[in-house]
């Protein structure tokens, strides 16, 4: 392909709201552009890196035996009543009428749409387990688009979905859906963890979350040496509390006027921070108009994981109780909360750490004051222990090394649904016995638009991409330093048409531009290999730069194709170590 004849508009300066380097980057290359907040365009060298993203997850899902499939992305908005996710979405759910007054929602995921389809038309176990994908564009009203593509109102996703009759055949659809994310992800090149994560608003267990490092990722991947690997929300440490043996001491109250943290009680009180029980109430939401108050105890400056807390009340969201919430319950503004006479109306959590404590302090319910020498069961009680908090660095994880923490980009997530969404919406087949049964589902989505960026977030430095073979949108760019002379075009034209009849992909720069101009127009692009026609033309001599590692090697024109391939092969070997 002449560059010449494509459209690749490359900047020397970044957007001036661009943060992540993938963003800075493709936009200063060509690869996006934006249209409005959250909505961007590929141009024609991104959307040739998403064509061979797509050409890597249709390989491997065919060979994990799941199907094609295209779904609307105009769904109607009475199939996401039946599952109550119309509303559980939130604002992040596109909404809109026709001129008929019917309501539709834009598709963020169609978990709905696919049981429906299978639940008319598939009637017997022997079709069973079945598992359907389709790429396609999804839509979410993000509240703060950021990073460029990374995090957009529109993007492509890859969303799989299995149905069995039975476990084991969940079992098998989601073990295949597993390796074969194991392998688009190996095959791009990426360098990635598969870690323990929430299902969040789809619902389901046994989640796994695969997740880029990058600087730039916004969630938190908890990780050690060993086997260990979590999200932040769903990570756990090991227990290490002591129970203490003191004796009971007489419940006091105590005036504390001004101290509204935790660090400020415990001076205030001459005693350990850690002696102090944190209580914060939260408003679960539990159906479409109930809410349930919950107060939370957490000793010391321990970190409330709010995603535990929702997990362990089954509750749809979880909001942090308003000053006039507090009032309404505990009759005193957050900063002297307690649970000491808190009434049957409260569920009250606390975690492990809380239950081995004596002689605790805690908010009196009485703004100024806290009570010291505070007892479980005698004189504040405990619906149900857990673990509740936030895990840190440094703790040991559950195979016990020490935690680590490092920002990830999250990739792909799949999910063992169960039956919670083929119960609402009917979705049964006669199982061998003849007896009707929900179907099982799982759930496997991949950011297609995400791993791009993922991608270039790893890969690409000071002088613009660097993508791997894989994916790349040309695998060569030839550069003829001028086009000008004859002689270096006509070279320049023979080594490509060699290269193409080898079966490589080749981008020749044809333009008439300063050759300084070329080169950094061609770091900037990052493509794996290039070679540049210079003034050994008229001896032969070309060179070829790996654009990976630096690495220049002169060669003759007629060796370029055998050449290429070698550095292609080493760079993929590379990449698979």
């Amino acid at each position: 392909m002449k560059q010449s004849k494509i459209l690749i508009p490359t900047k020397k300066e970044a957007p001036s709201d661009a943060e992540a380097l993938s963003h800075k980057m493709m936009a200063r290359a060509g690869y996006i552009y934006q249209i409005s907040s959250g909505v961007w365009s590929f141009l024609p060298l991104g959307y040739r890196v998403i064509r061979k993203i797509e050409g890597i997850i249709r390989d491997e899902m065919e060979k994990a035996d799941a199907v094609e499939m295209i779904m609307p992305a105009l769904l109607p908005a009475d199939l996401w009543r039946e599952t109550g996710r119309y509303e559980a979405y939130g604002d992040n759910l596109f909404k809109l009428t026709d001129r008929s007054d019917r309501e539709y929602v834009l598709g963020p995921t169609h978990e709905e749409s696919f049981t429906e389809v299978l639940r008319d038309s598939i009637k017997s176990y022997k079709k069973l387990p079945l598992v359907v994908y389709q790429l396609q564009d999804k839509f979410r009203d993000e509240t703060r688009p950021r990073f460029g593509v990374l995090r957009s109102k529109e993007f492509e996703m890859l969303d799989a979905y299995s149905f069995a009759a039975d476990q084991a055949g969940l079992d098998e659809a989601y073990n295949k859906q597993a390796q074969a994310y194991r392998n688009i992800f190996d095959r791009i090149g990426l360098d990635y963890k598969i870690i323990l994560a929430d299902s969040g608003t789809i619902g389901g267990d046994n989640s796994q979350e695969f997740s880029a490092p990058a600087e730039i990722g916004e969630d938190v991947i908890v990780y050690t040496d060993g086997d260990y690997a979590a999200n932040l929300e769903k990570a756990t440490s090991k227990f290490t509390g002591v129970q203490q043996t003191a004796a009971p001491a007489e419940l006091e109250k105590k005036a504390t006027t001004g101290a509204h943290t935790v660090d400020e009680a415990a001076a205030s009180l001459g005693i350990d921070a850690d002696q102090i029980i944190k209580s914060m109430l939260f408003m679960a939401k539990m159906g479409e108009d109930e809410y349930q108050p919950v107060m939370v105890l957490m000793r010391g400056n321990d970190e409330v994981n709010e995603t535990k807390v929702a997990n362990a009340v089954d509750a749809e969201e979880l909001t942090l109780a308003t000053e006039e919430q507090a009032q309404k319950y505990l009759g005193a503004h957050p900063g002297s909360l307690g649970p000491v006479g808190v009434g049957e109306e409260v569920k009250i959590l606390a975690d492990h750490y809380v239950k081995v404590l004596v002689n605790m302090a805690c908010g009196a319910n009485d703004d100024g004051y806290h009570y010291v020498n505070a007892n479980i069961d005698r004189d504040f009680r405990v619906d149900q222990f857990g673990d509740f908090r936030t895990v840190q660095e440094g703790e040991i994880a559950p195979d016990g090394n020490p935690i680590k923490f490092t920002n990830g980009i999250e990739i792909g997530h799949i999910f063992k649904l169960g039956t919670g969404y083929s119960e609402k919406l009917g979705a049964q087949v006669l199982d061998q016995n003849g007896r009707l049964v929900d179907m099982i589902m799982g759930c496997y989505g991949l950011g297609v638009s995400r791993v791009l960026s993922a991608v270039a977030e790893q890969n690409a430095d000071e002088y613009g991409l660097v993508w791997p073979d894989s994916i790349a949108p040309y695998d060569v760019h030839v550069i003829p330093v001028n086009a000008k002379k004859a002689e270096q075009m006509e070279m320049a034209e023979q080594i490509t048409k060699q290269l193409e009849e080898a079966g490589l992909e080749v981008l020749l720069d044809d333009r008439k531009e300063r050759a300084g101009v070329k080169f950094a127009d061609s770091d900037l692009i990052g493509l794996p290999i290039r070679v540049t026609v210079g003034k050994k033309a008229g001896e032969g001599i070309v060179e070829i730069k790996i654009r990976k590692t630096g690495e220049t090697v002169e060669v003759k024109a007629e060796e370029v194709s055998n050449t290429v391939k070698i550095l292609l092969k080493q760079l993929v070997d590379q990449t698979a170590e």
